[in-house]
């Protein structure tokens, strides 16, 4: 009876624990409110569905005005030593056994694959750029929000927790597919953002450039308090030792990875200061020049009306693009350009899917 009563006492502390755990993420993650309506932001138009069934394979068309025959959207899953995660993956209709590039997009809090592809349409920037895309899901036993957990020790390390998941199933696709290994590409949104950088800085001879849109730098934060904080204001100390993967990798291959970083002024979810911190980042180990142009969504600005977007552009010393830092005037924490189909876009502002296509596309080939 002692060893049945002591079983129920342990049952019921793990069970308190894991509701500590989780009322801790929420304070954090309660600072993720997406959908408020004078923020910039579309609210969601549908219910995220929940996790995905890794067992089920479904084709889905792609919405594509011009009518470009549609590709393949398959649901498959991934196990390692670290968990296991569910993806989604488009093929394109023009895939007929050629190395295709590759592109990882990494979904925010909230969202899954399906909402992230609608939202973002890059299935079908895609489909015309002849490149695959893997979409991996988060699942709710990972993070009640369903948010990439970019503020663990565990998960910003290689060959650890979910970094190491994303890897695999970026391995996998490419085995499976015999994608081109020299245009591997990672980016993602707010919490997938910050996930894409810790990708591009623990696997840099992995992918060939990053993609992040509302997200934050390397080393920004460490555990809950300072995650908070970094949204809050950008990051305080980023750690030095966080990116020695990325300038190891810089100083033997004589090349840093291009990044492309999107965020809205008006951002009151993750502070603007965290993109601009991105850039210093990823420059910190080349010498550059920067340039800047104004916008409108359409790439000019009327005579006399305000801008939509400012554009510093990153050069080398070879002139070879670097990094663009995309500021997206009178937005807040959505992704710019997107579908209102999907949840928390902005269906106004540059195309940041075409835009992150665009300079992924120049970057491989510098």
């Amino acid at each position: 009876m002692m060893r049945a009563a002591h079983t129920v006492t342990r049952k019921t502390a793990i069970v308190m624990q894991k509701r500590a755990i989780n009322a801790a993420v929420a304070v954090i993650h309660q600072t993720f409110k997406h959908g408020l309506p004078n923020g910039g932001l579309a609210s969601p138009s549908q219910s995220p569905s929940e996790d995905i069934n890794p067992q089920s394979e479904v084709l889905h068309a792609v919405d594509a005005p011009d009518r470009l025959r549609a590709g393949q959207f398959v649901a498959r899953s991934l196990t390692n030593a670290a968990g296991t995660r569910a993806y989604k993956l488009y093929i394109p209709a023009s895939y007929t056994g050629q190395p295709m590039p590759l592109l990882v997009m990494l979904h925010g809090c909230k969202q899954d694959p399906d909402d992230f592809a609608t939202g973002t349409r890059m299935n079908e920037i895609a489909e015309k750029a002849g490149c695959f895309v893997v979409y991996p899901a988060q699942t709710k036993s990972a993070n009640g929000y369903r948010c990439w957990n970019w503020f663990s020790a565990i998960d910003q390390q290689r060959n650890r927790g979910e970094a190491s998941i994303i890897a695999d199933i970026t391995r996998t696709v490419i085995e499976a597919y015999g994608c081109d290994r020299r245009r591997i590409f990672v980016a993602g949104l707010s919490a997938g953002g910050a996930m894409a950088v810790i990708m591009g800085n623990r696997y840099p001879e992995l992918y060939a450039a990053v993609g992040v849109h509302s997200g934050l730098p390397y080393g920004a934060a460490r555990d809950l308090p300072s995650a908070s904080a970094a949204m809050r204001r950008g990051a305080d100390d980023m750690d030095a030792r966080g990116h020695t993967d990325y300038a190891d990798y810089a100083d033997h291959h004589g090349k840093t990875l291009p990044i492309i970083v999107f965020h809205g002024d008006l951002d009151k979810t993750v502070h603007p200061r965290n993109g601009e911190q991105i850039i210093e980042q990823a420059l910190a180990h080349i010498v550059n020049t920067a340039r800047k142009e104004q916008g409108d969504a359409d790439g000019v600005s009327d005579e006399g009306s305000s801008p939509s977007y400012t554009r510093e552009i990153y050069e080398d010393d070879t002139q070879r693009p670097m990094a663009e830092l995309w500021t997206l005037h009178g937005v807040a924490h959505a992704w710019s350009g997107g579908s209102a189909g999907g949840s928390y876009t902005v269906t106004d502002g540059p195309d940041a899917s075409k835009e992150m296509m665009r300079f992924f596309t120049t970057a491989a080939w510098q």
